[in-house]
């Protein structure tokens, strides 16, 4: 397992490949991105523990999307069943990425109860989708802290996380020791990673902008609405097809099929 450092230019290409790998196999992305989604919301609505277990099982499902890029930049086409590749790489790895998921899991909630300790829990039921986001709540100033709060946690939290499932599945790099890896690869790549998170902000707000445009010109705010939401996805869906990339140019990664061990 080897670290490369590139560019910062190279944070664009991330976001190119992943657009064309995207519309190589619009349809299978898609489907996938939309059963990634229904499958941590289903979770999310079990009782008590179904919040958990949805960010359990995050770092195996990102997992299945990135492995899903891997095959259609290959020329192949990515089944349903890529989603679960995780659970199919024998215990060992099932392991891990288990381990890998309690931690993010973990990791997050400690982030949303230190925003509690600002406004009472207030930005983090509305995260959670427990409470609706009100204009005097938006307004309030202990709500706006507890978002900057978050987002000054997530950024490590993210740099963690955002290559670990890869190393733990690739290479089978220890859980802690993959997190530690992959904070290290981004911070050394942090020019390229700011360039990706840029290019995709300009892309969120073209695409809402052109949607807004001509759906407003064509039938009004009812037709905004029916479109705006369809199109986040999609370019959802395009951002998760990227991140095999950005993975992929940090640690060089095993030909397809092939497992290194750490």
């Amino acid at each position: 397992m080897k670290l490369n450092i590139v560019p910062a230019k190279q944070g664009l290409v991330w976001v190119k490949l992943g657009i064309k790998t995207f519309w190589r196999q619009p349809l299978a992305f898609t489907g996938l991105f939309f059963l990634f989604m229904a499958w941590v919301s289903l979770l999310s609505m079990v009782p008590v523990l179904g919040a958990v277990m949805a960010l359990l099982i995050l770092p195996a499902a990102t997992l299945g999307l990135m492995v899903a890029s891997e095959q259609a930049s290959g020329g192949k086409f990515p089944m349903p069943t890529v989603l679960m590749v995780a659970f199919r790489a024998g215990q060992q790895r099932l392991k891990a990425m288990l381990v890998l998921g309690a931690l993010y899991a973990v990791s997050f909630l400690a982030v949303m109860a230190l925003t509690t300790l600002i406004d009472g829990g207030s930005f983090a039921k509305v995260y959670l989708g427990n409470a609706p986001m009100t204009p005097e709540l938006v307004e309030a100033s202990d709500f706006q802290m507890a978002i900057w709060l978050s987002t000054a946690l997530y950024i490590p939290m993210s740099m963690m996380f955002w290559h670990a499932p890869a190393l733990v599945h690739w290479y089978g790099v220890p859980p802690v020791k993959s997190m530690f890896f992959s904070a290290v690869a981004c911070w050394r790549n942090l020019g390229a990673f700011a360039v990706y998170l840029l290019a995709w902000a300009g892309v969120f707000v073209a695409g809402a902008t052109v949607i807004l445009a001509i759906s407003s010109a064509i039938g009004g705010s009812e037709l905004t609405a029916a479109v705006l939401m369809p199109g986040a996805l999609l370019m959802s869906a395009m951002f998760f097809t990227s991140v095999y990339f950005t993975v992929k140019d940090c640690f060089e990664l095993p030909l397809p099929g092939s497992e290194t061990q750490a």
